[in-house]
């Protein structure tokens, strides 16, 4: 029986098939499906922050993609000698106009940026993505294929 999963802000979850793992409210956060498809487990992390270097004393390491990401790999791979493993990514807009500032300096750009950089040195390979803009985004993964469907406000849903 299939079980819907919600991952919340700077959180992640890790599941496997038949079930979903879903995340709302994909503004400046980053959402990353991360999917070994050999034993069909995967995971959804809701990245809200690029870089844990630049904060001091105790942090929560699921809010930022340099640890989280890693984090997540770790548990959807455990002990298993062989996992190949790709990656969905959605969000990263950019929410709110600053006069001067361009979009490359928002925190979606930085967040977007940041995932991709973590995953890349990981040697995850993303498949596609839906980032940028100035929309939120809802994200549900299906773990029975690695299906990935994107929610937006007045759009259609869009699948990655």
């Amino acid at each position: 029986m299939s079980m819907e999963i919600k991952v919340s802000i700077s959180d992640y979850k890790v599941s496997e098939s038949p079930d979903k793992l879903i995340t709302l409210g994909l503004g400046s956060c980053v959402g990353v499906a991360i999917y070994d498809k050999t034993n069909k487990v995967g995971g959804l992390s809701h990245i809200m922050l690029p870089d844990s270097t630049f904060f001091s004393g105790e942090i929560k390491p699921e809010k930022f993609a340099d640890l989280a990401i890693p984090m997540m790999v770790k548990e959807i791979i455990g002990d298993k000698k062989r996992w190949r493993l790709i990656a969905k990514i959605a969000g990263g807009a950019s929410m709110f106009n600053f006069s001067g500032k361009s979009d490359n300096d928002s925190i979606g750009t930085r967040n977007v940026i940041a995932v991709t950089n973590t995953l890349k040195n990981l040697g995850i390979p993303i498949i596609s993505s839906e980032t940028g803009g100035k929309i939120g985004r809802t994200m549900i993964v299906h773990l029975d294929d690695f299906s990935v469907k994107i929610r937006t406000a007045n759009r259609d849903i869009i699948e990655l």
